[in-house]
């Protein structure tokens, strides 16, 4: 198993947080079943142009920049 670090905005985590408990879940647990239902279903979510989210141009290493 990987671990991934993701660093969410604090009003999101909260969201997020809320709906995970609502789904009687851990965070984890509902952020990986989010994960594994848009990659299986092979669409990508549409997004907003300000989402902070949106991918960096890769560098020449093709590693994403850090913040």
């Amino acid at each position: 198993m990987r671990h991934v670090n993701l660093r969410l905005p604090d009003d999101l985590h909260e969201r997020a947080r809320s709906a995970a408990a609502a789904d009687d879940r851990s965070l984890n647990s509902w952020l990986v079943s989010l994960v594994r239902r848009a990659v299986e279903s092979g669409g990508t979510p549409d997004r907003d142009d300000a989402d902070p989210a949106t991918p960096s141009p890769l560098r020449e290493s093709g590693q994403s920049p850090r913040p």
